[in-house]
């Protein structure tokens, strides 16, 4: 297949992909009540809010003349609060985010995508602004923001393991990554840092599938990365489950650590639970600032 041919193919299968996706994060984000995320207060905005009637010291400048016009008192036009509150999203698109253990389990990386797009929903409709690190989907508001976040999201990556991209994070802003975390941690402590140091505070999301929880695994067994790199044969795979289990523990330790040193908070969610618990326990974290 010539490299025009292998890039339309890849375009159509995404294009395929856009629909369903976007169905399901609109189903999902339906399920939980929008939340005014406390900014529904009188400040400086752009929105209007409430008339309410002068007070003392109020100036003649803040009246609006043809709403006391219409009455013998007169009326203030107050205008929402909005301070500049942005949220910027990593979605692990690693081959490992490909891996689901039976039919009966989406991939990591669906369940990711789908919940990722929810809350990207939930809170454009919100007021927020909503991006994507690295810079290549700056914070938007607006309906046509979730299609490019829907878009992005379908890109697949080439890494087998992902590390988070902390480039461009905006000063006090709110972030949220989703991957399975199983790769190194170097570049993980490293994002967080980095976040930290500009004063971002995010929810750190490790989404697993229920194989890789349980280690289901007897007798002669190849594991094998979704990406093809690692390989590792065995004759008597259950011996290695305490020790597995073992590291996995440690890693979520590790993971849980971090956040509390950062001030973000934590979380590991399994493809076969509910991805409305998932998303309602995301909302309600990020829209209290994760601290």
């Amino acid at each position: 297949m010539s490299q025009t041919a292998h890039l339309r193919a890849q375009a159509e299968g995404a294009a395929a992909a856009l629909p369903p996706l976007l169905v399901e994060a609109e189903h999902l984000a339906g399920t939980v009540l929008l939340g005014d995320h406390g900014r529904r207060r009188a400040g400086m905005g752009d929105d209007f809010w409430q008339y309410r009637p002068v007070q003392p010291g109020d100036t003649l400048r803040m009246i609006d003349w043809r709403r006391s016009g219409r009455s013998d008192a007169q009326f203030v036009r107050e205008r929402e609060w909005q301070i500049a509150q942005s949220v910027m999203l990593w979605v692990d698109d690693a081959a490992s985010m490909r891996f689901a253990s039976s039919d009966a389990v989406p991939e990591k990386a669906t369940r990711a995508r789908v919940i990722a797009l929810a809350a990207a929903i939930l809170m454009i409709r919100a007021g927020e602004r909503v991006g994507l690190t690295g810079g290549l989907l700056p914070p938007r508001r607006g309906e046509a923001q979730i299609m490019r976040l829907a878009e992005a999201f379908l890109q697949p990556g080439d890494a087998d393991f992902g590390a988070p991209e902390a480039r461009r994070m905006l000063p006090h802003a709110r972030a949220i990554f989703l991957s399975d975390f199983l790769g190194d941690l170097d570049p993980v402590e490293a994002a967080l840092t980095k976040a930290a140091d500009r004063g971002v505070r995010g929810v750190l999301v490790q989404v697993l599938d229920p194989a890789e929880e349980a280690f289901p695994f007897h007798g002669r067994t190849i594991f094998e990365s979704v990406g093809g790199t690692v390989r590792h044969e065995t004759l008597k795979a259950g011996d290695l489950k305490d020790r597995y289990l073992q590291r996995l523990a440690d890693r979520k330790d590790a993971l849980e650590t971090l956040c509390r040193r950062t001030g973000w908070r934590y979380t590991c969610r399994h493809t076969d639970q509910s991805a409305q618990a998932a998303l309602l326990w995301l909302y309600q974290a990020i829209g209290g600032g994760a601290q």
